[in-house]
C-alpha cells in the first residue's frame, strides 16, 4: 500500500517520509491527486539504517538480559575457587604409586 502523499504536504514531511522509505515502506508522491514520483531509499542507506536499529535492538535486548543478572546463581565456570592442595601436594601423591 504505502505512503501517498500530496507534493506540497511531502515538502513538510520530507524527513519522515525519508524515514519511512529507510524501514523499507513505499512513498509516492501525488499531484493533482495522480502519481508522479517515488521516493527510494538508496540501498547503501538501507544496510546502514538496518544496522542502526539492529545495534539499538541489541543494546536493549542485552539491557533486558542484564536486568536478571541478580536474579539466578553463578554458572559453575563464574564461580573461582581456591585449589585445596598446591602443585608441590599434588605432584607428591602420584610419587608414592
Amino acid at each position: 500500500m504505502g505512503i501517498h502523499v500530496n507534493i506540497g504536504e511531502a515538502k513538510n514531511r520530507l524527513s519522515e517520509l525519508i524515514a519511512a522509505s529507510l524501514r523499507g515502506e513505499e512513498v509516492i508522491l501525488s499531484k493533482a491527486g495522480k502519481p508522479v514520483a517515488r521516493i527510494l531509499a538508496l540501498d547503501s542507506a538501507i544496510d546502514e539504517a538496518k544496522a542502526e536499529r539492529t545495534a539499538k535492538q541489541r543494546a536493549q535486548w542485552e539491557a533486558w538480559i542484564g536486568s536478571f543478572a541478580d536474579t539466578f546463581p553463578p554458572s559453575a565456570a563464574e564461580v573461582i575457587m581456591e585449589p585445596s592442595y598446591t602443585d608441590e601436594e599434588l605432584d607428591s601423591f602420584g610419587e608414592g604409586f
